[in-house]
């Protein structure tokens, strides 16, 4: 049996909320699932993610194959990292302890970078809301109007 690690949409129009299921591929996309691994809200800056790494790992293993949201959410969240140090770890490049502090170091500054956006996003949000709004009014544009002056022709003569 085939399986995938996709998006179930829940939530109402306009207001998507996802949940990361596990499925058989032919079953419809609301259907029915085998396993709940967690939520996905993109609504909310950074987008909400809860995931289970643990048995998203554990499907991964067995050979589930994730769409192509689902991966970049479980590369967001180190599932797919986790899984190469692992692998590594397997092929006996290093062991098991230096695996996880690779992975912890690299979970530490992904969140600190996660939560330097979030304040970033906060400040720019409060700078905009607080900012007056100052209408510029243009004034029309001043047109100089140059006196007439009579123009001379020189060496013109009159002959009567």
């Amino acid at each position: 049996m085939a399986t995938k690690i996709r998006l179930q949409r829940h939530g109402s129009k306009k207001r998507p909320f996802y949940f990361i299921v596990v499925a058989d591929s032919r079953a419809p996309r609301d259907g029915k699932f085998i396993q709940k691994l967690g939520t996905y809200n993109p609504l909310t800056v950074p987008a909400t993610i809860q995931l289970d790494r643990q048995k998203a790992l554990e499907w991964l293993h067995k050979g589930a194959q994730p769409t192509d949201t689902v991966h970049r959410i479980l590369s967001f969240k180190g599932v797919l990292f986790l899984k190469h140090l692992l692998r590594g770890v397997k092929l006996g490049l290093f062991d098991d302890a230096t695996a996880m502090e690779k992975f912890q170091a690299w979970h530490s500054e992904h969140e600190a970078n996660i939560e330097r956006r979030s304040n970033e996003h906060k400040k720019a949000k409060q700078a905009k809301r607080h900012v007056p709004v100052v209408k510029k009014v243009e004034a029309a544009p001043v047109v100089e109007v140059a006196p007439e002056v009579e123009e001379t022709t020189e060496g013109s003569t009159e002959a009567e």
